[in-house]
């Protein structure tokens, strides 16, 4: 591998990567299942596709596709749902916040590039601490294009005064580390989010790849 500088600020995806939204995803479609009085599914099904968002929870919850005509009622009820209940069971990943820390410890920045609304980022990024030291937030309808185009990884990059060149981002979806790449970054893929069972992560490309937040500060170049 090339030698590869130590960056100035990492950035990261959201879901999947930092959080572990998928209790509340899972519960945002469920909700329309009982609603409907059909049974509740397993949190566990919802899970693998919880980075596909509202796609992803029809999907299990009502097997639906975006070609379905009832879909965008659908999807509007459950961003509706979803809203209205977004941080009663996410979690921040075990050793997520020791890792920023260390980072920033480090005098290193970090920040946020998720495909997430800013309807939902905004207030969720307020309501969970961790958010707190994030020097940019950047939303999926921040600018005109959303991952895999790099333009919102530009974007951050931008709020925290530096080149892209200067970042590394981290995501658990290969659209994260196509953008990573597009922007000039140094990719990190992360292998403990929504992968689901057909992911083949070393066919990303990423330049390295983690099993747990922790690993990510022993990727970095000691000078």
């Amino acid at each position: 591998m090339t030698s590869i500088a130590k960056p100035k600020a990492v950035l990261f995806d959201l879901d999947g990567t930092l959080i572990d939204s998928a209790p509340d995803l899972g519960a945002a479609a469920d909700k329309m299942r009982t609603d409907r009085g059909l049974g509740s599914l397993d949190e566990a099904l919802y899970r693998p596709l919880a980075g596909s968002g509202a796609r992803g929870m029809l999907s299990i919850a009502f097997g639906m596709t975006e070609s379905h005509p009832d879909y965008e009622d659908f999807k509007n009820e459950f961003l509706d749902n979803y809203q209205q209940a977004m941080t009663v069971k996410t979690t921040v990943f075990d050793g997520v916040a020791d890792m920023l820390l260390r980072l920033q410890q480090s005098g290193l920045l970090w920040g946020v590039v998720t495909n997430k609304s800013e309807r939902f980022t905004i207030p969720l990024s307020q309501q969970m601490a961790l958010f707190e030291t994030a020097g940019a937030v950047v939303s999926g309808d921040t600018t005109p294009h959303a991952k895999p185009h790099p333009a919102p990884l530009f974007e951050a990059a931008k709020r925290l005064n530096l080149p892209a060149q200067a970042c590394w981002y981290v995501g658990d979806d290969e659209r994260d580390i196509v953008a990573g790449k597009a922007a000039g970054m140094v990719t990190v893929a992360a292998n403990y989010g929504y992968l689901g069972a057909e992911a083949d992560v070393l066919r990303w490309g990423a330049d390295f790849v983690i099993h747990h937040p922790l690993e990510l500060v022993d990727c970095l170049p000691k000078a």
